[in-house]
């Protein structure tokens, strides 16, 4: 049935997203896009695909007007961290690139090490490490 998933963004600018996403470390896939209208990040080891497009472009998919994600939320996108230092890492990353850490790095729950950061367009983000052998019963 499903054989993979994407996520679709809309962003101002494709080529500052861009960048900003290559300074904390993220690649790119050209085969889903790479111009002006959109770029194709890649998450994880599994290389998820969240598709960054050009406002106007997404707008024409969705036949909806876009909300403005730094007024308002419409999603929240995690992925896990390899340890606390990682976490630690990426918020000074987001910090050098231009984002805004709303989430410094913290424990939470007792199991999780993790940061919070919107991106250039405001769209959230959530950078967590978790210690399953902590994790509550």
């Amino acid at each position: 049935m499903t054989k993979e998933i994407w996520l679709n963004l809309p962003v101002k600018d494709v080529a500052k997203s861009k960048a900003f996403f290559k300074q904390l470390g993220f690649n790119f896939n050209p085969k889903y896009g790479d111009n002006e209208m959109s770029a194709s990040l890649q998450l994880g080891e599994k290389n998820m695909i969240v598709m960054l497009f050009r406002e106007d472009i997404f707008k024409g998919f969705t036949s909806h007007p876009v909300t403005d994600a730094l007024t308002s939320s419409e999603i929240l996108i995690s992925f896990d961290a390899a340890n606390p230092t990682d976490v630690d890492l990426m918020a000074e990353k987001v910090l050098a690139a231009g984002g805004n850490l709303f989430g410094k790095p913290q424990e939470m729950q007792g199991w999780m090490y993790g940061c919070a950061f919107a991106d250039l367009d405001g769209h959230r983000w959530n950078m967590v490490y978790m210690d399953w052998s902590k994790m509550p019963k």
